[in-house]
């Protein structure tokens, strides 16, 4: 064979190579596949001789394990960084103790086809004797996901024989269960394997797969508890946000790919536990990052910090989309503050003197944290739009006695007089947020009819909203949320994205399509409200701007100025900048009931501000006493003009007389910062 073989990637290549083959010869037992090895060839890592003396018991001879070609033309070198790194750890050939890894790729790097790509390699060969290391996998996902990862499968290996079996509503796990040796790959949603998993108690399974693995967080549920009862050793865990909220969630995903893996440090002498865990990593980490942290305390979280992020980076591979920036087009994010309108206004007040708001002031300690929950709720909704917090929907809220809680019986009456004369007059006119999606829809509907949008919310009525918006004004639309079937769901994204589409909205439920879809038929998205979760949004925003897509992406964040939503989406930096001091050796967490301060500062509003985190950021530009500003570039450039320049001129009047520049905190959500533009 060729003698000028590609060595392995370089990065995660194992620095003990090992010996020659010895044992039997090839004759004596059967390989699989003969693999033709090439100069352009893509081959593993060959184990080392402390692994074979652990591993190869048998003294078989040691082979290469090479990528097929057909799929090794199609990964870059992130990818083919990506597959060795998951090929190490499942091989127990990386410095720790276990079999499990976690790919923490952000959203839209290929996570799906390193996987599919070390399954169809690992099914059909080994680096001893050439034996299969893998013969049965299961993989469990979201159930929006199930086909969507056949079709995975079938995109990327169509030419192959392998057999893939997934449970559906046609599909009964019985199918697999006659025959489960025909079935190399089985595929079911995290809900149907709940309700299989006894029956699938006695099969054996080599590896096991979690997409969307962020969803085993919570240590309290059945399903992780479930899965680690399969006895399954070799673990890949898919996930873009591994960190969402706080540290105790990233510690639910480490302890589940490699159990006790963090017990083996100086610091306690058994396994650790969620409640060494905070006293160990997540108290001191968060005590450093406080305005009045001491020297000690902030060296001694660094240092915890430090000893987190060395042995994760053992088994868990993150990167950002800056290493496929060059493979995409460019992406523009603007957030727009907008202002309330009258009628928002006086209703926000409203609810702010309500019983129900200052029961949770008042009775703070007494009063029950979905109490504080559902009167924010509250709040979110009215940012949206009023007619989500009609006094008709209050009374259906489980934590108020009626609506009279939130809002005064005389006031409920002037209110529906003031929606009945709004509806009347102007669908948008009672929203500041829906103003400017209106203009927005206008402009791009008649300067480039050609162009799609995304119009995503965590509420469906507000999307009933927008539907109706789009109805009045004639534009084309199709729906997702979660009452769309999976068929149905890849019938409306394949629509969609078809360049001979009529379709011009895309209107998205944050939580029924947040993951797993490709927009790319879209190049601009609009995040209507904010959430608690950072990574909701961003999950958002990646179903459009990933592999794919040919036009630059433009996204918009609406925030309602001065409200609850400013506060939802300071907490947002904050808890991105926590998941960059983990993962990226660069987080503050939620907490699991809001203090008295904290439900101070949400229960606020702020009136004479065109942006308290504009305020909050430092900026000392004088937008705050003269907020006209220029309007003589279009915040929304078609897909006419050029697209550099188009950016630019986003920037530009995003930036405009404005000194704010970047902060390190929150350049990654507020992209390039600047005073807001002011939009009444």
């Amino acid at each position: 064979r060729p003698k000028d073989v590609v060595k392995p990637i370089p990065a995660f290549r194992n620095p003990h190579v090992g010996g020659e083959a010895s044992g039997a010869s090839r004759k004596s037992f059967h390989r699989p596949t003969t693999p033709l090895i090439t100069p352009n060839s893509l081959v593993m890592p060959r184990p080392s001789h402390t692994h074979q003396w652990a591993h190869n018991k048998k003294q078989l001879p040691v082979v290469d394990v090479v990528v097929d070609a057909s799929l090794a033309r199609c990964l870059r070198p992130h990818q083919q960084q990506g597959l060795v790194f998951l090929y190490e750890c499942i091989m127990e050939m990386r410095p720790f103790d276990g079999g499990g890894a976690i790919l923490a790729d952000e959203m839209g790097l290929g996570k799906t086809l390193q996987c599919i790509t070390l399954v169809w390699t690992l099914l059909r060969q080994g680096p001893y004797g050439g034996y299969p290391v893998l013969r049965r996998i299961i993989i469990i996902t979201p159930s929006s996901l199930v086909k969507n990862w056949v079709k995975e499968f079938k995109k990327w290996l169509p030419n192959s024989n392998l057999r893939i079996y997934y449970v559906g509503q046609k599909n009964k796990v019985e199918g697999f269960l006659r025959q489960p040796s025909l079935y190399p790959v089985l595929i079911l949603s995290y809900e149907m394997y709940l309700r299989v998993s006894d029956s699938l108690a006695n099969i054996n399974f080599d590896l096991l797969i979690c997409d969307e693995a962020h969803r085993l967080k919570n240590a309290n549920i059945k399903i992780a508890g479930s899965l680690q009862n399969l006895g399954i050793t070799r673990k890949i865990l898919v996930t873009g946000t591994p960190v969402q909220n706080d540290l105790q969630e990233f510690f639910t995903l480490i302890d589940f790919c490699n159990p006790g893996i963090l017990g083996k440090y100086p610091y306690v002498c058994q396994r650790i536990g969620p409640s060494s865990f905070r006293r160990v990593y997540e108290e001191p980490i968060l005590q450093s990052r406080l305005p009045q942290a001491t020297e000690e305390q902030k060296e001694l979280g660094q240092a915890r910090a430090n000893e987190l992020s060395r042995i994760t980076a053992l088994f868990v591979l993150r990167r950002t989309q800056d290493v496929v920036q060059s493979y995409l087009p460019g992406k523009a994010e603007c957030v727009v503050f907008c202002r309330p309108t009258s009628l928002q206004l006086t209703v926000y007040r409203e609810l702010l003197a309500s019983n129900a708001v200052q029961a949770c002031l008042s009775s703070y300690l007494s009063c029950d944290a979905n109490h504080h929950l559902a009167c924010i709720l509250a709040l979110r909704k009215l940012c949206n739009h009023p007619s989500l917090v009609t006094p008709r929907h209050m009374s259906l809220w489980g934590c108020f006695r009626s609506s009279q809680d939130l809002l005064p019986t005389k006031s409920q009456k002037q209110f529906s007089l003031d929606m009945s004369k709004l509806a009347a007059e102007s669908l948008e006119a009672s929203s500041g947020k829906l103003k400017v999606l209106a203009a927005m829809l206008a402009s791009l509907w008649d300067s480039s009819p050609r162009e799609k949008i995304v119009v995503v919310s965590n509420f469906t009525r507000m999307l009933n909203v927008v539907q109706e918006l789009c109805a009045c004004k004639g534009y084309t639309f199709v729906r997702l949320d979660g009452s769309t079937s999976s068929t149905q769901r890849l019938e409306i994204v394949e629509r969609f994205n078809s360049a001979h589409s009529d379709c011009f909205v895309f209107l998205l439920s944050c939580k029924a399509g947040g993951v797993g879809l490709n927009l790319i038929g879209a190049s601009r998205i609009v995040l209507y409200d904010v959430d608690w979760n950072p990574a909701n949004d961003l999950q958002a925003m990646a179903r459009v701007w990933r592999d794919g897509q040919g036009r630059h992406v433009y996204v918009y964040r609406l925030v309602t100025t001065g409200t609850v939503e400013e506060k939802i989406y300071q907490r947002q930096v904050m808890k991105l900048d926590l998941s960059r001091t983990v993962l990226e050796k660069k987080q503050d967490g939620k907490k699991a009931k809001f203090s008295l301060e904290d439900l101070k500062g949400l229960f606020t509003l702020e009136e004479g501000t065109a942006s308290s985190t504009h305020r909050l950021l430092g900026c000392p530009c004088d937008h705050e006493n003269n907020p006209e500003m220029d309007v003589s570039v279009d915040p929304f450039p078609s897909e006419n003009a050029d697209t550099d320049a188009a950016a630019e001129a986003v920037s530009a009047k995003s930036q405009r007389n404005c000194q704010l520049g970047t902060p390190p905190a929150s350049s990654s959500i507020l992209g390039k910062v600047g005073c807001p533009r002011r939009l009444e």
